[in-house]
């Protein structure tokens, strides 16, 4: 026969998670509900982030920046010039990012080992 405990149970155990709060609950119902509208954005076809959008633009422009991705570090390289306006785009539309904002459009580039 089981006994009843006064002591809560160990975070991460299967007691743990029969005594989650309402604050757990509604942070799953949250997660869910994200999850949910991230899957309807992916089927009604609306998929592209703002990251991928800026990067197209950029591309459109006529942009020939290219990434250079190696162990997860990206860099940017730029061989040749790019149209004044791609130039302008990138100034003031990508440079203005913050670095992880930047990075993720950055990875959207074609690589240098693409042709």
């Amino acid at each position: 026969m089981m006994s009843k405990s006064a002591i809560p149970p160990e975070s991460g155990t299967d007691d743990a998670r029969s005594a989650d709060t309402q604050q757990a609950a509604d942070d799953r119902r949250k997660m869910l509900e994200n999850a949910r509208g991230n899957a309807s954005a992916v089927i009604d076809g609306d998929s592209e982030t703002p990251s991928l959008k800026l990067a197209k633009e950029y591309l459109r422009l006529g942009g020939r920046r290219r990434s250079k991705i190696d162990d997860n570090i990206t860099e940017v390289r730029q061989w040749d010039q790019d149209p004044p306006e791609a130039e302008r785009f990138w100034k003031e539309r990508v440079e203005t990012l913050s670095k992880d904002e930047r990075k993720q459009v950055e990875d959207f580039l074609p690589t240098i080992n693409t042709p």
